[in-house]
């Protein structure tokens, strides 16, 4: 199902801007993750994936030539042979969407990637013992409740897998679960055994199912994050979709805090991973929103093969291709989940270039999104470029920073407000009237080499505590 192709509107509340240098990066993370991170399937990491295309929101998904990649809608319907519905099942407040399901319509190969938070929520454990074999079918994911620290969470969630299984004709050994919301808290099993069975005959291929899904895995989000795109290898279309959740606790060192990744593109489960875990160091690790890795985050792609493209199964110019795409969907829903960071009425962008190496770039980029000051002064419409030098010099990695040059972009247009790492006069009300937008750009050129990278966040405001302080309730 090729899905209709998004327009000017639905790609800017998809938050996609996708054309800078850095956009693309792929490659070049931390090779010390901890075993949650880890690939499942044997693989090193890839080498660094074909710079991102220039996105279809100017030109309202028309074809790129260079990539033949569009902008689709279906999230994860998109790809031939994928099903999802959304329910209610008591877990949330009466009438409030808890129960996701995605299902494939055979076997798909499976690749994830988990937090690096030591506390782990039950579901991780569970579907790490049943994809290791790098073969997955189905999604299965609440919200609400974390099932982590819960007595009985493993329990819980092999029995959850084990009845999507039975009314599904799947082996139990086949389900991805997840879970997300209030940690420490006991999950009663009543609402799976009430929401699967209906579940099961709600499954949808149009794009109405992957919406569902999308509402059903909230939590203080205040929107459902979609995107899907379709692109082309070997003369076989293809698609990749995903949807994802999180608003707040949002400092991924792995993947997100729920991405779910679908495609019908025929990969090997090797080669997945590899493209997976490249991926998110430029992608979802690249996001901050309040500086707290969850106990719960999980990014995972299936894929079916059912494209009928010549099976992916070594490093070449298909796996570049799929790597791309990949790149392309994952950067958009990560550039959501930071715009809608609890609280926030502004996304936040940096943009590092001229740094020693791409992996100090993308430190020092996130370290500046990530810095509560400077995130406040956003909401303030203060170009306080004091606290961006400030953000860089805290950040790990051999840099000098005697001749940093900063500017600031919106909508409104730009202004230069440091230069050699010192003041740059500029008129303060021409910034605030920058700042006042609701993306923001920052431009830092270290001037040291050609190490790029990009980074996104959102303002820090008074709703972040209001939100935080009765969570709960």
């Amino acid at each position: 199902m090729a899905g209709k192709e998004m327009t000017n509107k639905d790609t800017k509340m998809a938050g996609i801007n996708l054309a800078h240098p850095a956009a693309s990066a792929a490659s070049g993370g931390s090779d010390d993750m901890e075993d949650g991170g880890s690939v499942q399937a044997k693989g090193g990491r890839s080498k660094d994936v074909k710079e991102s295309r220039q996105q279809g929101a100017k030109n309202s998904g028309a074809e790129d030539t260079n990539s033949r990649l569009e902008y689709i809608e279906g999230g994860v319907c998109a790809a031939k042979g994928f099903r999802a519905a959304g329910m209610a099942s008591g877990i949330k407040k009466p009438g409030k969407k808890d129960l996701a399901l995605i299902v494939s319509d055979v076997m798909c190969s499976a690749a994830a990637v988990y937090t690096t938070n030591k506390v782990k929520g039950a579901p991780l454990k569970v579907t790490k013992e049943n994809i290791s074999d790098g073969k997955a079918q189905a999604i299965l994911c609440n919200s609400g409740n974390a099932n982590t620290c819960a007595t009985g969470g493993v329990e819980i969630a092999e029995k959850a897998c084990g009845l999507a299984a039975e009314h599904l004709g799947l082996c139990t050994q086949d389900i991805v679960v997840c879970s997300t919301g209030v940690i420490g808290e006991e999950l009663p099993f009543a609402p799976f055994k009430r929401g699967i069975p209906v579940l099961a005959t709600q499954l949808d291929e149009s794009s109405s199912g992957s919406a569902s899904a999308a509402q059903a895995i909230m939590t203080t989000d205040t929107v459902p994050k979609e995107i899907a795109v379709t692109f082309q290898l070997g003369g076989k279309r293809c698609h990749i979709g995903g949807i994802a959740k999180g608003s707040g606790m949002i400092n991924p060192n792995m993947a997100t805090m729920l991405a779910f990744l679908t495609t019908d593109a025929a990969i090997s489960p090797e080669m997945l991973q590899k493209a997976l875990l490249a991926d998110v160091q430029s992608s979802f690790n690249q996001i901050c929103v309040d500086g707290d890795t969850s106990t719960n985050d999980m990014a995972v792609v299936l894929a079916n093969g059912l494209a009928g493209n010549d099976k992916i199964t070594a490093d070449g110019a298909a796996f570049d291709e799929f790597a791309a795409a990949l790149h392309e969907v994952t950067v958009c829903l990560a550039k959501r989940l930071a715009r809608d960071g609890e609280g926030a009425t502004k996304l936040i962008e940096c943009i590092v270039k001229g740094a020693p190496d791409e992996s100090i770039a993308q430190r020092v980029s996130k370290s500046v999104i990530a810095s509560d000051l400077l995130k406040a002064a956003m909401f303030g419409a203060d170009a306080n470029w004091g606290r961006v030098l400030c953000a860089i010099g805290y950040a790990e990695g051999d840099f000098t920073t005697d001749a940093i040059d900063v500017c600031i972009r919106s909508a409104k247009g730009s202004v230069s407000v440091c230069e050699g790492s010192r003041h740059k006069p500029y008129s303060e009300e021409y910034a605030s009237k920058i700042l006042a937008e609701d993306e923001i750009t920052i431009e830092v050129d270290m001037h040291q080499g050609s190490g790029s990278a990009a980074a996104w966040g959102c303002d820090l405001t008074y709703d972040y505590v209001r939100i935080n302080g009765d969570y709960r309730s």
